[in-house]
């Protein structure tokens, strides 16, 4: 996995700690995404991943502060990591 997921599951696990509720669960499973990308040294293809950064987006437009702050910096990285990920 690259720096640039490793550092967006990390933002996004230390936002699932001061999140909200409606929040929470959306930022979890992306961060379990990552984090099974990671185990299984596996690539998701674009669309995969264009649902994580959009549920990324819609957690954004919900949270506030530090949460938002994080999510920002998760959305950064990953949107990095995206841009190597090569097309079928």
């Amino acid at each position: 996995m690259s720096q640039e997921l490793r550092q967006a599951r990390s933002e996004l696990e230390d936002a699932v700690e001061r999140a909200d509720d409606d929040v929470r669960e959306d930022l979890r499973e992306t961060a379990a995404a990552f984090a099974e990308y990671a185990s299984d040294d596996a690539t998701p293809d674009h669309a995969v991943f264009d649902e994580h950064l959009n549920t990324l987006r819609q957690a954004r437009e919900r949270a506030t502060g530090d949460v938002e702050t994080r999510i920002d910096s998760a959305l950064e990285r990953a949107e990095e990591y995206r841009q190597g990920i090569e097309q079928a």
